[in-house]
């Protein structure tokens, strides 16, 4: 009787096992020891082959080195010499994979895909992006995960539901979790596909988190027998956690963050080199929130920028406060490494850049451009001068920092 009882018991936990679509094994089981980096792919095919063609519309403030790219597009805009300025696009395979490429190049772990709440849906463009995004991490092996992104959620009777689907579509169709073919690099936590959820606790946002789904929506992601057994990652505003400054007060935020794994908190535009000792306040956010966490039972990742500069885009979105071109100073990479150091030094065991391809505000890390174009309306940030590659080489560093594969070194090194 007990041996008919163990292998009936037995079957149910095989039946279980084989219910669930994810892949039972990584090449990166856990964020932590990981530099990741969110990753936009937002930049659309051009229309008649030409992308920003008007200089009066450009939303963008620094400029992509294109000079490695397979497939560029004319723009309307010239360079110094009088030449046509190029650009690239993200629907391009070749565009993604190379991204990829450099990102195993340098050392960059990996990827963060954002899916704004907008395009989770089968027909979005985007799934172009993820697709080829999907099949470069394999090929390149680094680390890729689904990022929601709810700016787009309008609340008035809009709600999570869509995402249950869509992550129904992405595990079915894309194969996210369980790719053909090949090694699977989706990022998993505590050994469960990690799914990220952004945008939960900015008062600026015109929804109300309590009647959005929010907790359906992670119960569905933590215990679906099929599409479940994930951890899941919250994006949150810096001051979460004395719920205040850039962050709604209502406790039920803290709710969400205990019932997640792992809580981001969105650190960009919080801090900056032209303040005083501003990193000694980062330092302090980063060292009370990993004390919070410890406690709570869950684990932190800090997020880094490089800088931020959006006078172009201010010019649309706030047209009576045009904002200074560089407004948040990159200083040559060294306020990008100050943050990695004092994070590290904090404590962090695992870190989030923003971003990997983020041009629209300056904080992109991939190859940026010293020789933007010239033009009396639109203004660009260059580089300052530092190669193209500088802040992916500086991220790979500071991998190695977070690895323990080298010391921690707070001077911004130099590459021989």
């Amino acid at each position: 009787m007990k041996k008919i009882l163990f292998l009936s018991l037995l079957f149910c936990a095989s039946m279980l096992v084989a219910q669930t679509k994810h892949a039972s094994s990584t090449l990166y089981p856990t964020y932590k020891g990981l530099i990741m980096a969110g990753y936009q792919g937002w930049f659309d095919a051009p229309k008649n082959g030409v992308m920003y063609p008007d200089e009066n519309n450009i939303r963008i403030d620094m400029w992509p080195d294109v000079s490695e790219y397979k497939d560029t597009y004319p723009t309307g805009l010239k360079l110094a010499d009088g030449s046509t300025a190029r650009f690239f696009t993200s629907r391009d395979k070749s565009t993604v994979e190379l991204h990829f490429k450099w990102m195993k190049e340098y050392g960059l772990d990996g990827v963060f895909m954002q899916r704004f709440f907008g395009a989770a849906r089968p027909g979005s463009e985007r799934n172009i992006v993820l697709k080829n995004a999907l099949e470069a991490s394999v090929k390149n092996e680094r680390a890729i995960a689904v990022m929601y992104d709810l700016s787009g959620l309008r609340g008035q009777g809009e709600d999570c539901s869509r995402l249950i689907e869509d992550w129904k579509y992405l595990v079915d169709s894309l194969k996210v979790t369980n790719p053909k073919g090949g090694k699977n690099t989706y990022l998993h936590h505590n050994g469960k596909p990690l799914v990220a959820i952004w945008g939960i606790g900015f008062p600026d946002r015109p929804y109300n988190i309590r009647n959005i789904g929010i907790e359906r929506f992670m119960d569905f992601l933590k215990n679906d027998p099929v599409y479940g057994g994930c951890a899941i990652m919250v994006g949150v505003p810096t001051f979460w956690r004395e719920l205040n400054s850039d962050c709604i007060s209502d406790p039920y935020l803290h709710d969400i963050i205990r019932a997640a794994d792992i809580v981001l908190p969105w650190m960009v535009q919080r801090f900056t080199p032209l303040l005083h000792n501003d990193m000694d306040r980062y330092r302090d956010v980063i060292i009370g929130d990993i004390k919070w966490c410890k406690e709570a039972g869950i684990d932190y990742v800090p997020c880094v920028t490089p800088g931020f500069t959006w006078h172009n885009l201010s010019r649309f979105e706030f047209p009576d406060d045009i904002k200074p071109v560089g407004s948040i100073p990159r200083q040559g990479g060294r306020f990008y490494w100050q943050q990695l150091t004092t994070a590290i030094n904090a404590g962090a065991t695992m870190i989030y850049v923003a971003m990997f391809d983020e041009v629209n505000e300056g904080t992109a890390i991939f190859k940026v451009s010293n020789n933007p174009p010239v033009s009396k309306i639109a203004k660009f940030a260059d580089n300052d001068g530092q190669p193209s590659d500088h802040y992916l080489w500086l991220t790979g560093e500071a991998s190695k920092m977070l690895k323990n594969q080298k010391p921690l070194e707070f001077k911004m090194p130099q590459k021989k």
